[in-house]
């Protein structure tokens, strides 16, 4: 499985950006996929995941009615909308899969233990 980010880049504070997760090497329709975010001097942590059918997104506190997960399995790519981004949204951010088919729990889907392949990251950095 190989998942590739894009999309990051610089932005104001009160910007919008909006990230991309190319996967391929498996059926992407019938997998969960997830984003995670590393600060400097922070550990990583949970930003979104979508189940497998996209019915369901789950978000941070922290990013909840700013960010919106989105799927399109036809292009086998998630898509993370940021609107009315913050300094503090500064991180690299990673797109991750799970190994198991079919996750739609949100308490399997925030957890990075859950997930097996992750991305090379892209940078989001948001000026003040």
């Amino acid at each position: 499985v190989q998942l590739q980010a894009s999309g990051g880049g610089l932005v104001q504070d009160g910007g919008s950006l909006r990230l991309s997760c190319a996967a391929s090497g498996r059926t992407f329709s019938n997998y969960g996929m997830g984003w995670f975010r590393q600060a400097p001097g922070k550990e990583r942590e949970f930003v979104a995941a979508i189940s497998w059918t996209g019915s369901s997104a789950y978000y941070a506190n922290s990013v909840q009615g700013r960010f919106t997960l989105s799927r399109d399995n036809a292009k086998n790519t998630v898509f993370l909308q940021m609107n009315s981004l913050r300094p503090e949204d500064t991180a690299v951010y990673y797109c991750a899969a799970p190994p198991s088919p079919f996750t739609s729990s949100g308490r399997d889907l925030n957890q990075q233990r859950n997930y097996a392949y992750w991305g090379q990251g892209t940078q989001v950095t948001v000026s003040s």
